[in-house]
C-alpha cells in the first residue's frame, strides 16, 4: 500500500514536509504569500474582502508592541510570525482545534520550530514571550469580532476579554486584496530581520 503523500510544493518551488519540516523548507515568499489567502473566522466577517491571517498577523505585532514598547525585534518578529504555520495548515477556528485534539497542536509545533530556525529565533518560544504574545492575539481577536465578525461588545468581552482601552486606541482594522497584505507582511517582516542583525 502506497503511503500518503505529505508534503506540499510551495510557490517557492520548495517542497515542504508537513511531517518532518526543516528550515531550509522555509521560505517567507510563501509564508506571506499563504497566510494573505488564509482567511480568518473561516470568512464569516464583513467587508469586500476576507481579513486574512496575514493582516491578523500584521495586527497582532502592532499590539504586542503597544504591550511591550522596548521589546526587541527578535520578539516582535515572533509577535509577526506567531501564526505563521498557517501558511500551509490553514486557520482553524478555536472549536474545530477542540475537536480535532493534539494532533493538530503537534503539527503546527513541528512547523513553528522550523519557522523559527529558519528566522534565527528560538525553537520553541518561550513560554513568557507566548504569554505576551498571546495578549496581544486576544487582544487582535476582540478588536476582529467587534468590528468584523458580528459579535457584540459584550459577547466579545466574554471570549476575549475586555480590552484594555489604552491599547487599542486608534486602531482600525483594514480590508485589503491579498496581494497588498502580502507586501506589507513581506516589508514588516523585513523590516524586523535587518533590526535584530542591527
Amino acid at each position: 500500500m502506497r503511503q500518503a503523500r505529505a508534503w506540499q510544493r510551495m510557490l517557492s518551488g520548495r517542497r515542504l514536509d508537513l511531517l518532518d519540516p526543516t528550515p531550509v523548507d522555509i521560505e517567507v515568499r510563501d509564508i506571506a504569500h499563504g497566510l494573505a489567502f488564509v482567511a480568518r473566522w473561516n470568512g464569516q466577517t464583513q467587508g469586500d474582502w476576507p481579513y486574512s491571517v496575514a493582516e491578523h498577523s500584521l495586527l497582532v505585532e502592532r499590539l504586542f508592541a503597544r504591550i511591550d514598547p522596548s521589546a526587541e525585534p527578535r520578539d516582535r518578529l515572533s509577535a509577526l510570525l506567531h501564526d505563521a504555520p498557517e501558511y500551509v495548515i490553514g486557520d482553524m477556528i478555536s472549536p474545530v482545534k477542540a475537536a480535532v485534539g493534539p494532533a493538530y497542536e503537534a503539527l503546527d509545533d513541528r512547523l513553528q520550530t522550523a519557522i523559527n530556525l529558519r528566522f534565527g529565533l528560538p525553537a520553541r518560544t518561550p513560554d513568557r514571550l507566548k504569554r505576551r504574545i498571546k495578549k496581544a492575539d486576544k487582544l487582535s481577536a476582540w478588536l476582529e469580532a467587534v468590528h468584523l465578525a458580528g459579535f457584540a461588545r459584550a459577547e466579545a468581552d466574554r471570549f476575549f476579554g475586555k480590552p484594555d482601552a489604552g491599547l487599542i486606541e486608534g486602531l482600525s482594522l483594514t480590508l485589503r486584496p491579498p496581494a497588498e497584505v502580502r507586501a506589507a507582511f513581506l516589508d514588516r517582516h523585513a523590516a524586523l530581520l535587518a533590526a535584530c542583525d542591527a
